[in-house]
């Protein structure tokens, strides 16, 4: 659910408020706007602004202005989906209910036209963004103060880390650490035998720690879990930024990840914080070491070039697959300063 999908619609009486709104927004990387006012600011590169004029969005550079419909019955919807034209934008503010026509609106929309809503607050962006799976083209949302900028980040995602830098360094040991807490990420996706979460002891190598999507000969698979390791452990966030394993609550959006393949953003449903017989896992990065806490059973695998290992399995010699990013963090954020992670 990316931000590039939303527009925001600042809705104050008060032009600083407007204001504020609009300047928190784009320094959060929000980039589309409908505005009101007259006349408004010139776009930013990348930034797309429309104006808004007594119920119509004016596109600019000769397009068609749009009327936003209010729909408020199954007969007015029909009407509005059928006058629209193929290539065509229907533009949708409901005013009763606002999800069961939504997906009534997408399943008639299929590829005929593009389709726009207006949502009033930030809590309804996610359903308009999602729903039939697919959601509208572009949502348009309602904010009445800059507060509302930091809500409406929480609920929508940025852009996923731009580049991955996969690696394979060789284990050079493998060991037992004795009792530790160990850090069970249940997601709300299912995810596949070599996707998985990339943790490690330190933030400039992270290893990728798959999901338990095969099992083992005594316990079933489950597919959105990830056994990711201990409590101390680096996780690396959707927005590219790291988090501790115990710090993650439901509804954090972490990056899912396979070997030099694709990533995606996928929430956290729960973690289970449990003590369990820890192993570490080393491997050799030109001489420096990096590591891995992990628990010892046969539904914990590491990626190797074999593919994913149980740590029950593991010893020195195959090479593990991992990310090697920025070491510095200052609040999970990537930062400039010289530091040593042992």
């Amino acid at each position: 659910m990316s931000r590039e999908r939303v527009a925001i619609r600042p809705r104050s009486s008060d032009p600083s408020v407007r204001a504020a709104i609009l300047e928190r927004a784009r320094r959060r990387g929000f980039r589309h706007f409908v505005l009101s006012s007259a006349p408004p600011p010139a776009p930013a590169p990348g930034e797309t602004i429309v104006v808004e004029r007594e119920g119509r969005l004016v596109l600019g550079d000769e397009r068609p202005e749009l009327t936003v419909a209010r729909i408020d019955s199954e007969e007015a919807l029909a009407r509005e989906v059928e006058r629209t034209a193929a290539g065509g934008t229907l533009v949708i503010e409901w005013t009763a209910d606002r999800v069961i026509p939504l997906e009534n609106a997408i399943a008639a929309r299929g590829h005929r036209f593009s389709l726009w809503v207006v949502a009033r607050s930030p809590t309804e962006v996610p359903g308009a963004l999602g729903a039939l799976e697919h959601g509208a083209d572009l949502v348009i949302v309602d904010l009445r103060g800059p507060e509302e900028v930091d809500t409406l980040e929480s609920l929508v995602e940025g852009p996923l880390p731009a580049h991955l830098a996969w690696v394979e360094l060789p284990i050079v040991r493998v060991g037992p650490v004795g009792i530790g807490d160990r850090v069970i990420v249940d997601t709300t996706s299912l995810l596949r035998p070599e996707e998985g979460l990339l943790v490690g002891s330190a933030a400039g190598f992270l290893f990728l720690v798959t999901s338990e999507a095969t099992g083992s000969r005594f316990s079933r698979p489950r597919p959105f879990r990830v056994n990711a390791g201990a409590a101390h452990s680096y996780v690396l966030l959707a927005d590219g930024t790291t988090r501790y394993l115990a710090e993650l609550v439901a509804g954090d959006a972490v990056l899912v990840t396979q070997p030099g393949g694709g990533a995606r953003s996928v929430r956290v449903g729960r973690i289970k914080i449990e003590r369990r017989p820890m192993v570490v896992v080393t491997a050799d990065d030109q001489g420096v070491a990096r590591t891995v806490f992990l628990q010892e059973a046969e539904s914990v695998r590491l990626s190797t070039e074999n593919g994913p290992r149980p740590t029950t399995d593991l010893a020195a010699g195959p090479k593990v697959h991992g990310v090697r990013l920025p070491p510095a963090r200052h609040l999970g954020q990537t930062v400039e300063e010289t530091i040593e992670e042992r």
